[in-house]
């Protein structure tokens, strides 16, 4: 058995102590990432199907149904049709936990050829 000098004692607990903060802060880096990446897409896949729907000829309070349907909480959608493409965008709040939404908006964009009915 080993005997420890008297200046040795606590170092593992003091390392750790220092330690887990850091590790906390990475934590949370990677869940808030993960849940950006999430909103980010159900952005895209909403502005996809509205942006369909939209092609179709679909009036726009059905556009915005649909779209509100997939899209993440606190979303705001633009829709447009220039001519030739039916185009939506989907912007969202990262929402980070109950009551916590980071200072980050991301957001999707899709655009459908329009169809033409003769």
């Amino acid at each position: 058995m080993r005997c420890r000098s008297g200046a040795d004692q606590g170092t593992a607990t003091a390392e750790t102590a220092v330690a887990l903060p850091g590790l906390a802060l990475v934590l949370a880096v990677s869940l808030a990432a993960v849940q950006a990446v999430a909103t980010h897409l159900a952005c895209v896949d909403a502005a996809r199907i509205g942006a369909r729907a939209l092609a179709r000829g679909e009036p726009d309070t059905a556009v915005l149904s649909l779209v509100a349907q997939v899209a993440p909480d606190q979303a705001e959608t633009d829709l447009s049709v220039d001519g030739e493409f039916a185009r939506v965008t989907v912007r969202a709040p990262v929402h980070l936990g109950p009551g916590a939404t980071a200072p980050v908006i991301v957001g999707g964009a899709a655009a459908t050829p329009a169809e033409t009915r003769n």
